[in-house]
Protein backbone atom coordinates (compact mmCIF):
# COMPACT_ATOMS: atom_id res chain seq x y z
CA UNK A 1 0.00 0.00 0.00
CA UNK A 2 1.26 3.47 -0.86
CA UNK A 3 0.49 6.62 1.03
CA UNK A 4 0.78 10.21 -0.19
CA UNK A 5 0.54 12.94 2.43
CA UNK A 6 -0.64 16.50 1.72
CA UNK A 7 1.52 19.45 2.65
CA UNK A 8 1.78 23.17 1.95
CA UNK A 9 4.67 24.53 -0.13
CA UNK A 10 6.43 27.18 1.97
CA UNK A 11 9.43 27.95 -0.24
CA UNK A 12 10.94 27.07 -3.60
CA UNK A 13 14.63 26.29 -3.06
CA UNK A 14 15.71 25.37 -6.59
CA UNK A 15 14.20 25.68 -10.06
CA UNK A 16 16.47 23.09 -11.72
CA UNK A 17 14.25 21.08 -14.12
CA UNK A 18 15.09 17.65 -12.69
CA UNK A 19 15.91 18.79 -9.19
CA UNK A 20 13.23 21.38 -8.45
CA UNK A 21 13.13 21.51 -4.66
CA UNK A 22 10.87 23.15 -2.14
CA UNK A 23 10.23 23.26 1.56
CA UNK A 24 6.87 21.68 2.37
CA UNK A 25 5.10 21.85 5.73
CA UNK A 26 3.22 18.78 6.92
CA UNK A 27 1.29 20.12 9.90
CA UNK A 28 4.31 22.11 11.07
CA UNK A 29 6.93 19.49 10.23
CA UNK A 30 9.03 20.88 7.37
CA UNK A 31 10.83 18.74 4.81
CA UNK A 32 12.60 19.29 1.52
CA UNK A 33 10.51 17.81 -1.29
CA UNK A 34 11.29 17.27 -4.96
CA UNK A 35 8.76 19.31 -6.97
CA UNK A 36 9.91 18.17 -10.44
CA UNK A 37 6.66 16.27 -11.10
CA UNK A 38 4.55 19.30 -10.14
CA UNK A 39 5.92 22.26 -12.11
CA UNK A 40 2.72 24.20 -11.34
CA UNK A 41 3.39 24.07 -7.57
CA UNK A 42 4.10 27.48 -6.06
CA UNK A 43 4.48 28.91 -2.58
CA UNK A 44 1.10 28.43 -0.89
CA UNK A 45 0.12 25.43 -3.03
CA UNK A 46 -0.80 22.09 -1.51
CA UNK A 47 0.90 18.99 -2.87
CA UNK A 48 0.53 15.27 -2.29
CA UNK A 49 3.94 13.90 -1.37
CA UNK A 50 5.13 10.30 -1.59
CA UNK A 51 8.68 9.31 -0.53
CA UNK A 52 9.99 12.85 -0.92
CA UNK A 53 8.39 13.61 -4.30
CA UNK A 54 5.34 15.81 -4.83
CA UNK A 55 3.17 13.77 -7.17
CA UNK A 56 0.14 16.08 -7.55
CA UNK A 57 -1.18 19.49 -6.64
CA UNK A 58 -4.48 19.60 -4.74
CA UNK A 59 -6.63 22.40 -3.41
CA UNK A 60 -6.66 23.41 0.26
CA UNK A 61 -10.08 21.88 0.98
CA UNK A 62 -8.96 18.48 -0.34
CA UNK A 63 -5.71 18.68 1.64
CA UNK A 64 -7.63 19.36 4.86
CA UNK A 65 -10.07 16.52 4.15
CA UNK A 66 -7.24 14.04 3.60
CA UNK A 67 -5.47 15.17 6.80
CA UNK A 68 -8.72 14.77 8.76
CA UNK A 69 -9.20 11.27 7.30
CA UNK A 70 -5.63 10.31 8.24
CA UNK A 71 -6.10 11.63 11.78
CA UNK A 72 -9.36 9.68 12.13
CA UNK A 73 -7.76 6.50 10.82
CA UNK A 74 -4.86 6.66 13.25
CA UNK A 75 -7.13 7.59 16.18
CA UNK A 76 -9.34 4.62 15.29
CA UNK A 77 -6.54 2.13 15.72
CA UNK A 78 -5.40 1.65 12.14
CA UNK A 79 -1.63 1.34 12.11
Amino acid sequence: MCLAVPGRVEAILSEEPLARLGTVSFGGVRREVNLSFTPEAAVGSYVLTHVGFAIACIDEAEAKRVLEDLAAATAGGLR
